[in-house]
């Protein structure tokens, strides 16, 4: 495959960025997409250039670090990390736009690497149990309803890529911030702190300067794990309860 790059290319957070145009060719459509970028950097560091800078890690969808934007959508056009992104998704002469997260919360640091601290301050605000508990008690003594497990479970799951935000048209981050209060709160060892959690994280999302949620669903539709819209909504109805309980004191 012979194919045309279009890159973001910024020296460092400070500087100003803009679209570089590169061609490639003897594209595998077995590459992964970070492998394609690879071979671009390869072909660059040849020629004496500097290599696009960008983020992976485990290279397996689990880390999410790979966050990319590519023609206009988080992850590219199937609903799966950068890192499971395959060539095979684009065609022989194809032109793909390859564009860093947007969003105000996420500063560019070089290139495709962008500052996603934003998130991790959200977690340390609340997204831990942190109430003395004890030893680890036995696996089956304290009992979870199915329905609670599955739905831990499924808000678990978020790793934290930051996609929601990238899709969103209002930069927010209320999908990730609500798997992240959703999946600790339903479980018993996260009730001591369910009302202090929510009110805390999202005062914290709040602070970092993410948009507002609309409600626009760019944000679940863009999700490679599959985080359900109806998180936000859950998130909502326990922030309201959580504010109802603290005016009552």
């Amino acid at each position: 495959m012979k194919l045309t790059l279009r890159v973001w290319r910024q020296k460092n957070a400070d500087a100003d960025g803009a679209m570089s145009t590169y061609e490639v060719e003897g594209i595998s459509p077995d590459m992964s997409f970070l492998e394609m970028l690879d071979t671009l950097n390869e072909e660059l560091i040849l020629k004496g250039e500097d290599p696009v800078a960008f983020d992976h890690d485990c290279r397996e969808g689990i880390c999410g670090a790979c966050s990319l934007v590519i023609n206009g959508d988080a992850h590219g056009p199937e609903r799966t990390t950068t890192c499971q992104l395959h060539m095979r998704s684009f065609k022989d002469g194809d032109t793909i736009d390859i564009e860093p997260w947007r969003a105000a919360a996420f500063p560019v640091i070089k290139d495709l690497v962008v500052d996603r601290s934003a998130f991790d301050r959200i977690i340390q605000a609340g997204g831990y149990i942190t109430a003395p508990t004890g030893s680890a008690p036995e696996a089956h003594a304290t009992p979870v309803p199915k329905p609670d497990a599955d739905f831990a479970f499924e808000h678990a799951e978020c790793i934290g890529c930051g996609a929601c935000v990238a899709a969103c048209p209002n930069g927010a981050a209320m999908l990730f911030t609500s798997a992240k209060i959703n999946h600790l709160n339903v479980l018993p060892q996260g009730a001591p702190e369910r009302e202090t959690r929510v009110l805390d994280m999202v005062a914290q999302m709040d602070e970092e300067g993410f948009g507002g949620c609309t409600l626009a669903g760019e944000c679940a539709t863009a999700c490679p794990k599959g985080i359900p819209l109806t998180s936000i909504t859950g998130m909502n109805k326990e922030w309201l309860r959580a504010t109802r309980k603290a005016g009552k004191r």
